[in-house]
């Protein structure tokens, strides 16, 4: 499960028009404002100039790490560490487990528990016929952490928040306030759009629904389809 909120770009007039400076073309720009001048529209030149540098590298293309974006995303620890490999360029401003976790109750909506409810766990040792569908593991796992925070809150012994912190498992919901640029974007796009887990599949085809997400982004320096 992967929640993407209040998505946010920022700066794409300023970084096409200072994308002309090294050859100081500024006057061969075709861009502009729509009427409500809300919207910015990249010319065809600019387009054309903006894909070509694409195309010639990271080095070239340095316009794209000056168009920001911003948004919210409340997703699984699991993908989480994926993420965090994208360190370079962006930041993060996530809710704290250590501070909030035992202030609510703690349920199914907490956590990414989808896909793998009907997966049967099977014991190989003591008794052959036995069998547990993963669901039932997961309303035992709620049992367990919330009699545990229950038990923190009336005693305030850390020993209970420790177990609390050391269960939790990786499909725990984490929202953050998440910031890169289309740089950024672009070389996750890349490496994570045909990737097995759903949310990376779901963070992709938001990247194509950004403000010239595919033409500037997911450009590949072939005709836009």
């Amino acid at each position: 499960m992967i929640d993407i909120d209040r998505i946010a770009t920022f700066n794409l007039a300023d970084a096409i028009l200072g994308m002309r400076n090294p050859l100081e073309s500024w006057k061969l720009s075709d861009s502009e404002w729509d009427d409500s001048e809300t919207n910015f529209c990249i010319g065809e030149r600019d387009l054309t100039l903006a894909q070509t540098l694409i195309k010639s590298g990271t080095d070239d293309s340095k316009f794209m790490r000056q168009i920001f974006v911003s948004m919210d995303i409340n997703a699984p620890i699991y993908w989480w560490k994926e993420m965090d490999t994208y360190k370079v360029g962006t930041t993060a401003n996530s809710t704290s487990t250590m501070h909030k976790l035992a202030q609510t109750p703690i349920t199914k909506k907490n956590f990414s528990f989808d896909g793998a409810n009907d997966v049967l766990i099977v014991s190989h040792t003591e008794n052959p016929e036995w069998s547990m569908p993963v669901r039932e593991v997961e309303d035992n796992l709620l049992k367990v952490l919330e009699d545990i925070r229950q038990r923190y809150l009336k005693t305030k012994s850390e020993s209970y928040w420790r177990a609390l912190i050391q269960l939790l498992p990786e499909s725990w919901n984490q929202l953050r306030t998440w910031t890169a640029n289309y740089q950024v974007l672009r070389n996750i796009y890349f490496a994570r759009r045909y990737h097995k887990l759903s949310e990376w599949q779901t963070f992709c085809t938001m990247i194509e629904n950004l403000p010239y997400g595919k033409e500037l982004i997911c450009y590949n320096g072939e005709e836009n389809e």
